[in-house]
Parts: C-alpha cells; sequence; structure tokens
C-alpha cells in the first residue's frame, strides 16, 4: 500500500503546474555571459548553423539550452541535440495544425526520452498600453475617442486559451517589438518595457521566450557597462516573478468560456481578461459539471453535442447564466414543466429564456464589439458574487488566484501605464492581513482591510510596473512562515 501511495504521490508532483514562470533568453551572440551575471539559467538558441558550438559554450557558462526548432526542423534538431547535452526542444508552433505538431512530438518524445519538448506560441503581443481602440460597427471599423478607457496588448487571453488546449504543458508564448521611432529601433525598448514583459508571464503563471535588443544583447556578451546597467534592472523582475511561495495556484473565475474556435472566441476572451472579469476557459471536449464548479456565467462559442449541451442546461437550471454566441436556437426551450419557455428579446441580435432557476440568452451572431460585449457580461454576473474589482485603475490588470486547498488569496497586479498609481482593490471574501510585495521594494509591506459586505478592501499606495498581494484569513499561517 505504501509503493501505491509513493508512486500516486510522485505522478501528483509530476503533472502538478508550478506556481511560478520561467524566462528563457532567446540568445545569438557566440559568447553568453556567465548564467548567475544574466540572472537565467534557461537559454533558448535559434536553429542555425552555429547553434551547436554556441550551446556548447553556454553550458559552459551556467545554463540548460533549447534548441528553438521550426516543426519541420524538429526531427533533425532532436538529433543532433540528444548528442552535444541539449536540455530541449522548443518548437516553434507557427501556423502549423495542433494536430500536425502533438503526433509530430509524441514520436520525437519517444525516440529521445531524456529531451524536454515545449511547444511555443509565437503569437504573443508586445505588453503596452495603447491610447486608442479599435472596434467595428456594421461593418466598418471605428476608432473609440482619446478620452475612452486606454486600449492595453496582454497576453492574458492566449495564456488561458493555451492553458485549456494544452493542459499537459505551461503555457509559453514568445512576441515581438514594436520599435515605432528611430531612438527605439536603435537601442531598443527600455527598462520598464523588458520588466513588464518579465512580469506579465509571472502574473499569468506562463513562461515566456523573451527577445533582446541587438544592441542590448551585444553589449552584454562584450561587458558594456551601458548595457549591464539596463539589464540589471529588469533582474529585479526575473528575480520577483517566480517568488510564489506555494506550489500549485488555482485562477479564480466568475465566467466560463467554452470554445473551440481561437478565431472567434480571441478578442471577447481578451476584453474579458481586460475588465478583470475571473474567466476559465474549457474546450468543449472537457466541459463538465466540475468544469463549471464556482461559476456564475457560461459563454458558449462553440457547438455541441448532446450530452454537453444537457451540461449547460443543466447549469442554467441550477441558476447561472448561459450565453449561447452564434445560436439560432436554444439549447433547450423547455421550462421545468414542460412547457415551452417564452422567449424575451434584449435585441435584434439576442434573446433571452428562463431554464429553471437560471436563464439561457442567445446571440444570433458572433461577436463583433469586444468591449461591449465584456460590459454585458460583467452585468450578467450578480454584484455580491464577483471575486475582484479595481477602482482607480484603467491600465492595471489583475488576477486572482487561489493556493490549492487553502482559504488564503493571492493577487498579481500589473500597471500597464509603467507609471506609479494608487489602486483600490475588492476581493471577495473576508480577510484581515493584507500583505503587498513589489520588485522595487522587495516584501512586505502591510495593507489596512476594510471587511464589508462579504467583501474585503483595501488600497495598494503606489504601483509601479507589478505587484503581489497577499490576503490571508485571521487562522491563516502568515506566508513568511512557508519561506
Amino acid at each position: 500500500m505504501s509503493t501505491r501511495k509513493t508512486v500516486l504521490l510522485l505522478v501528483v508532483v509530476l503533472f502538478a503546474v508550478p506556481a511560478w514562470s520561467k524566462v528563457f533568453v532567446r540568445w545569438t551572440q557566440p559568447v553568453p555571459p556567465p548564467a548567475k551575471r544574466l540572472g537565467v539559467h534557461e537559454l533558448a538558441i535559434p536553429w542555425t548553423a552555429d547553434a551547436l558550438s554556441l550551446s556548447q559554450g553556454a553550458a559552459r557558462q551556467g545554463y540548460r539550452v533549447y534548441a528553438e526548432v521550426a516543426i519541420g526542423d524538429a526531427s533533425s534538431a532532436a538529433k543532433a541535440a540528444a548528442k552535444v547535452g541539449f536540455a530541449g526542444i522548443i518548437v516553434n508552433s507557427g501556423d502549423s495544425q495542433p494536430d500536425q505538431i502533438d503526433q509530430a512530438l509524441r514520436k520525437l518524445r519517444s525516440a529521445y526520452p531524456r529531451l524536454l519538448f515545449l511547444i511555443l506560441n509565437p503569437n504573443g503581443k508586445q505588453p503596452q498600453m495603447r491610447g486608442t481602440l479599435i472596434v467595428k460597427r456594421n461593418g466598418v471599423l471605428e476608432a473609440t475617442s482619446p478620452t475612452a478607457q486606454p486600449w492595453l496588448d496582454t497576453n492574458l487571453a492566449l495564456v488561458r486559451l493555451e492553458r485549456a488546449f494544452r493542459p499537459a504543458q505551461t503555457p509559453l508564448y514568445s512576441f515581438a517589438w514594436e520599435l515605432t521611432d528611430s531612438l527605439q529601433q536603435q537601442h531598443g525598448p527600455d527598462v520598464k518595457d523588458y520588466a513588464l514583459a518579465v512580469a506579465e508571464a509571472g502574473a499569468f503563471d506562463a513562461d515566456l521566450v523573451l527577445s533582446l535588443h541587438e544592441s542590448l544583447e551585444t553589449g552584454m556578451a562584450q561587458n558594456n557597462p551601458g548595457a549591464w546597467a539596463v539589464w540589471d534592472q529588469v533582474k529585479s523582475y526575473l528575480r520577483f516573478s517566480p517568488q510564489h511561495p506555494e506550489r500549485r495556484l488555482d485562477p479564480e473565475a466568475n465566467v466560463g468560456v467554452v470554445t473551440d474556435d481561437d478565431a472567434a472566441s480571441y478578442e471577447p476572451i481578451n476584453l474579458l481578461a481586460r475588465h478583470n472579469i475571473a474567466l476559465r476557459v474549457l474546450r468543449p471536449a472537457d466541459l463538465s459539471p466540475r468544469g463549471l464548479e464556482g461559476v456564475d456565467v457560461v459563454v458558449v462559442f462553440s457547438a455541441l453535442e448532446k450530452l454537453k449541451a444537457e451540461t449547460v442546461t443543466d447549469f442554467a437550471k441550477k441558476g447561472g447564466v448561459a450565453v449561447l454566441v452564434g445560436s439560432q436556437r436554444s439549447l433547450a426551450r423547455q421550462s421545468d414543466s414542460g412547457q415551452s419557455a417564452q422567449p424575451v428579446r434584449l435585441s435584434e441580435q439576442s434573446v433571452s429564456y428562463a431554464v429553471g432557476k437560471g436563464r439561457m440568452i442567445e446571440l444570433s451572431e458572433p461577436v463583433t464589439d469586444p468591449e461591449s460585449f465584456a460590459q454585458d457580461i460583467r452585468r450578467l454576473i450578480d454584484h455580491h458574487k464577483i471575486r475582484i474589482s479595481l477602482w482607480n485603475a484603467l491600465t492595471t490588470v489583475a488576477v486572482l488566484y487561489r493556493p490549492t486547498g487553502t482559504p488564503r488569496r493571492i493577487v498579481e497586479l500589473l500597471n500597464y501605464a509603467e507609471e506609479p498609481l494608487q489602486v483600490q482593490v475588492q476581493v471577495k471574501g473576508s480577510f484581515r492581513s493584507i500583505r503587498f510585495e513589489s520588485p522595487e521594494q522587495g516584501c512586505c509591506e502591510s495593507l489596512k482591510p476594510t471587511v464589508r459586505d462579504g467583501f474585503t478592501e483595501f488600497v495598494v499606495p503606489s504601483l509601479n510596473v507589478a505587484g503581489r498581494v497577499y490576503l490571508q484569513p485571521e487562522s491563516a499561517a502568515p506566508e513568511s512562515s512557508r519561506r
């Protein structure tokens, strides 16, 4: 019996999602600095003619080296990498179909069991704040007023989709820098741009392949003091991002999103996340009552088979709200008594049906205005059930986590304006100890909680780029005792 328990524990540990992120620095120069100096232990080396010799030099400097390859080169790269001691292969998914990648990697993992194979999504965005939002109304693109809510480019939607569609791997993504003026093109991103990119991956519990501008990478390779002055500031964010004291974190969710079509659902998910609406993405095949536990609204973008449709209907009957996007007929238009439910027309494209204790809303067309859609979804959630809310924080994204099996909460905060900002936060639940840490100030500053009507409110006095808040009930032991 003890042997079986040991094996079971080992399996759980192996497949648990770690509660910290990892940054792979993409490196192209002949000789990298020592890993301790760079503050990173993983290098992603593009698969070129020089990759093998570069990897050997990097390994001597203390790095775990990964070859970054296109799917078509994965087999030849793995054969060569296995001989010279690469830690793994990062496969750039590009435009390849998921089934094609999965099939190729199954064969490679079997052939090279000592190599770690990771799938990279190269379609991330540079984390940043933009001044306007572009929306499509009646087939016409319109720009919002400069006084409207600022538009943020974040990777939270991408991470949530990656987590749903590749559950066996921590989401791994990269992005290309948008260098708009001649000064940026010459010198590259500034410190806060790099810092926000690193902090975002950590806050979203994802891994990042980070590209360095040529001037910074060359400068560090040549031991240029100016280049190291920039990177040494970024290193405080590299140290901060993986500092979670918990082994596993579960994101809180008010909304479940069911999708198998990234193109149709990406922008609505993006805006839900942008409005700090806690969400969980589910593939249709993974839709189950357990997957909808704790969720107040489920948004369905995909056609469902009968059993999965019944899961959504049962969810609504128990008091939930189901939003069916692009649906022409309801999953269930019968009330509990068997009589046809009477539709209530909400707009030209939407109708609502009572179903048991809840209701279903049908949208006859795809979402064309994700901004309005996100606001509508938020209004469907009983305000007494909203897990997290922010005030005076139009440029801030928050993610609320529950450490597995505990009553505590952790809030990750990101300020995309990259200027110090005071943020008011409200979290569902009663918490008596609020502690704030940041890359600049370390851990931890005690914040004053106000508990009312089942919520805890507090103010973060100054959020620069990133911060982390620990919330504990009176009975919970302080986080510092676990470190």
